[in-house]
């Protein structure tokens, strides 16, 4: 693990980060309501109804690659592409962390003022 992926208090792992930043974005969001089903789909499969082009799905599902929320694989001459949860569960597991971070700051807080 290099060190820019080392969590450090109060600071998102550069690979989680590009997780979040992957998910901002509503076209990437049904890109990956798309593939969610399990199956992998080409570019083609991925465009069809919409207004986008190729090439734009083509970023689109680049950022995902980078995130590691997609995996491309080559059949024949055509790029498929399938889901990967891992990336989103360990989002969850750190929301998680901050969470229950949060919840035993407010109540010491609690106790504090309380007295």
């Amino acid at each position: 693990m290099s060190s820019d992926n080392m969590e450090r208090p109060g600071h998102l792992p550069v690979q989680q980060a590009l997780v979040f930043a992957a998910l901002g974005d509503p076209t990437r969001l049904a890109l990956l309501m798309q593939l969610s089903d399990g199956r992998t789909s080409s570019i083609a499969g991925l465009s069809g109804g919409s207004k986008l082009t190729r090439q734009a799905i083509t970023k689109h599902l680049h950022v995902l690659e980078t995130a590691g929320l997609v995996m491309r694989s080559k059949v024949g001459r055509e790029s498929q592409y399938a889901f990967r949860p891992e990336p989103i569960e360990e989002v969850r597991a750190y929301l998680d962390r901050v969470s229950h971070q949060w919840e035993d700051a407010l109540s010491r807080l609690r106790v504090f003022v309380e007295g």
